[in-house]
């Protein structure tokens, strides 16, 4: 390798590192905005499901067709499968694929897909996409995504309906997660327990099982808003880390090429001094 194509790779690994820091700081200011959204919202979804499981505790799930299955369900599973639309986000995708792959039988499950990633994985997989929603602002699509499962599950389709994505827990960590949306399951916590037992039951007007499809309804819609949330946040904090790594690299392959060039050109200035003194040499001689 001469010294030209040194100076010419430095030259490209240079405008990578302009193109990926650049990807690192838009991510950056994406993470802070999704990331504060998916925090903000967390204590509400929380508190949200802490009532509603102390209210259908002493509930007859004859009250509510979300809490039961449908006696003339198929055998089937439906997914909403949350993923990224875009690549270059480290092991976003890639983990969360694993665990699908893993844990999921393709030949008795169809898909709800948010994120074109998502729903090229479902298509090599030969699994059905009953809608998808990859395009546009998912958060926007949360409702829509909501009613397309909640009318496949009612009318007897599907067997359950859960919801698959990638839960943020910090700039560093996420984990893929599955939860079970219908029929509705809420166990209540060891806290929620000591709670019941010390304060009085609530008073609902005008009665429990009034309200409870809505409650159940809100609480579900909720929980697929809390989860593209967080998904975003996974997302956008997983590609400024992998832009800030490859950053890094490109840092170090130019501080090793710039040393491999000024070596190179040493030796070209020490075999120029060689040519000299030895034709000095036999000239004097």
């Amino acid at each position: 390798m001469n010294i030209r194509q040194v100076r010419n790779k430095i030259r490209s690994v240079s405008n990578v590192r302009k193109i990926t820091k650049a990807m690192q700081m838009v991510s950056a200011i994406k993470m802070k905005k999704a990331q504060q959204l998916a925090i903000e919202g967390q204590p509400y979804r929380n508190d949200l499901e802490r009532i509603i499981t102390r209210v259908v505790a002493n509930l007859d799930p004859a009250f509510s067709p979300l809490l039961s299955r449908n006696p003339a369900a198929k055998g089937r599973d439906l997914i909403i499968f949350v993923s990224s639309n875009k690549g270059l986000c480290g092991s976003f995708n890639f983990n969360l694929f694993r665990y699908v792959v893993k844990n999921v039988e393709f030949g008795k499950t169809d898909f709800v897909t948010v994120g074109k990633k998502g729903a090229s994985l479902v298509g090599k997989m030969g699994s059905q996409i009953i809608a998808d929603f990859s395009t546009g602002n998912s958060v926007d699509s949360v409702s829509a995504i909501f009613q397309t499962a909640l009318m496949a599950f009612l009318d007897g389709k599907y067997q359950q309906v859960k919801l698959v994505y990638n839960r943020f827990i910090n700039t560093l960590r996420h984990e893929p997660t599955e939860t079970v949306l219908l029929p509705v399951k809420l166990q209540p916590t060891e806290e929620d327990k000591k709670e019941k037992e010390i304060n009085s039951e609530y008073i609902i007007e005008p009665a429990p099982e009034t309200i409870i499809d809505s409650l159940l309804r809100s609480l579900i819609e909720e929980k697929i808003r809390g989860a593209v949330i967080d998904s975003e946040a996974a997302e956008h904090s997983a590609r400024m880390i992998a832009m800030k790594n490859a950053t890094d690299n490109a840092g170090d392959v130019i501080y090793n090429l710039t040393l491999l060039r000024n070596k190179i050109r040493q030796e070209k200035i020490t075999y120029e001094l060689l040519d000299m003194i030895t034709a000095k040499e036999s000239v004097e001689t």
